[in-house]
């Protein structure tokens, strides 16, 4: 009996032990711990942790809404170009755009220094500009670049603004040029790409720089960036004369008005830059502090004709460097209340004009504004001319911006801001340009033949910021060419923007623009 009893026991101890290991291996495993998304405070505000990594990431952008008034382009500084330079039924009266705009910004702690990566892309639409005309059953293309069809309107534009690598005091990409002040082409306005005086660059130019850091807000930096994009304003060939057909007119902002297509620059010969075969090269030095900021910077810039004839065996002129060089001031802590700056460069270029005319314009060549119908006024604006078998003659110019920016209250601010730029050139290219190669547009009624001008801009702002980061802007701006030609042209029938055959006077213009701007910045 106690042996059954104790067979009994030890079968059922056996049995439980069976059956606590079946429950105990249903059981669940204990889960791992969640990681979190954790702050990364060393590099700002808006910095967290990549999980999993030691890398930090930064997401920001906006969302904007422009519209301009007297426009009739995407860069909003008045009716210059084609329809818009001709102010008639053919111009349009207004200009809307929208954009999106994403940056991201990644950072990571090295025995090197920070790693740091950079990118701002952004998606455009814009409409209200030129739209192609119809005469006699002919169709004109007079839709601005980007556009695509015959008449069609600007659409869907996406661009690349910025994106670059940072290591060990070296930037390689597509950054902000050196020779760029801190507010780039806008020391206190919001108007697009079309003030003069200063070199922009601001959306960015591929390039390899150093950039050394000696304390105390003291900086320097070199550079080698890519002149094609945004660099090259141009080098006229005197001596090649035009085809004599009919020319199309496109816009060249911010010169004022329709220009010849090349190869045809308003009779001025054949646009004959060379291919790229150097890099601008650009130093620049910076003093940062409370008060303000000071920097200078120069730049050298390579001018690489092609040839006197339509082939290689007509030889050319001997390429030459041209240098631009600019000063420009911030200064803080102002007198006037919290917030409040003022932002001022002047910048001299020799053979490097687009550090001064505006960088960010696709070409430079010529322009020509129409006033009402019965005045005209010229500009140019190439780095270089040659005429046949001469010497490579480069252009100088001289100019400065400006902008102050007043703090009314957490809620309302404003600015005014102005610029000046002036174009000369040699006294053996004006020669050759008026005596041989004048534009047939100006055969005729000429008193004064000089292709020299100023350009002079003013304009105003108003800012309302509602709640952080949403901002409500009126801008208004006038532009003044004053151009040194003097008399009348004789200007043939041109059927793409209205205009007929006759003599037109040829003075100063000018024109003004309106900008209204919705910007909610994350």
């Amino acid at each position: 009996m106690n042996n059954l009893m104790k067979g009994l026991f030890l079968g059922s101890a056996a049995g439980l032990v069976v059956i606590s290991g079946a429950q105990a291996a249903d059981l669940p495993l204990k889960a791992k711990a969640v990681e979190y998304v954790r702050v990364c405070s060393m590099y700002g505000a808006g910095f967290y942790y990549i999980p999993g990594t030691d890398t930090c990431i930064k997401l920001g952008g906006y969302a904007r809404v422009d519209f301009g008034v007297n426009t009739n382009a995407p860069l909003f500084f008045g009716n210059t170009a084609t329809q818009a330079g001709a102010q008639n039924r053919y111009s349009n009266a207004f200009t809307w755009r929208s954009r999106a705009d994403l940056t991201i910004d990644t950072r990571t702690a090295t025995d090197y220094g920070v790693v740091r990566t950079y990118f701002d892309g952004g998606f455009t639409w814009t409409s209200g500009g030129y739209g192609g005309v119809r005469v006699g059953g002919t169709a004109y293309d007079a839709s601005p670049a980007g556009a695509s069809g015959n008449g069609a309107v600007v659409g869907g534009q996406l661009g690349v603004y910025f994106s670059f690598i940072q290591f060990a005091g070296f930037t390689v990409g597509k950054a902000v040029s050196q020779f760029t002040a801190p507010w780039g082409n806008y020391p206190g306005m919001n108007i697009s790409d079309a003030l003069v005086g200063g070199g922009g660059a601001f959306s960015g130019v591929n390039q390899l720089t150093y950039t050394a850091e000696f304390g105390n807000g003291v900086s320097a930096a070199i550079s080698a960036q890519d002149p094609s994009a945004y660099y090259q304003a141009g080098i006229f060939n005197l001596g090649v004369a035009s085809p004599g057909r009919t020319p199309i007119w496109t816009g060249v902002p911010p010169f004022f008005g329709p220009v010849f297509l090349p190869p045809v620059m308003l009779g001025y010969g054949l646009s004959a830059y060379g291919g790229t075969t150097m890099p601008d090269f650009v130093g620049q030095v910076r003093v940062d502090q409370a008060w303000g900021l000071v920097q200078a910077s120069v730049a050298a810039h390579h001018n690489n004709p092609a040839y006197y004839g339509g082939v290689e065996t007509t030889g050319g002129p001997a390429n030459k460097w041209g240098w631009a060089g600019q000063l420009a001031l911030t200064i803080r802590n102002l007198p006037t209340g919290p917030g409040d700056v003022i932002n001022i460069s002047g910048v001299y270029t020799h053979g490097a004009t687009r550090y001064n005319i505006q960088d960010m314009t696709a070409q430079a060549g010529g322009s020509t504004i129409y006033s009402g119908t019965d005045s005209i006024g010229f500009g140019f604006a190439p780095d270089s001319v040659y005429a046949p078998n001469g010497d490579l003659q480069l252009v100088t110019t001289w100019g400065m911006r400006g902008g102050y920016v007043h703090n009314w209250s957490p809620h309302w601010s404003s600015s005014i801001f102005g610029a000046y730029a002036s174009i000369r050139y040699t006294d053996g290219a004006k020669a050759y340009m008026c005596g041989v190669s004048i534009p047939f547009a100006l055969l005729g009624g000429l008193t004064t033949c000089n292709p020299d001008y100023n350009i002079a801009q003013v304009g105003a702002n108003v800012r309302w910021t509602p709640v952080k980061n949403l901002t409500f802007t009126t801008e208004a701006a006038y532009s003044m060419l004053d151009q040194k030609f003097a008399g009348v042209a004789n200007v043939p029938n041109n059927w793409a923007v209205g205009k007929p055959e006759g003599n037109y006077t040829v003075k100063d213009q000018d024109m003004w623009s309106v900008m209204f701007r919705a910007q909610r910045t994350w």
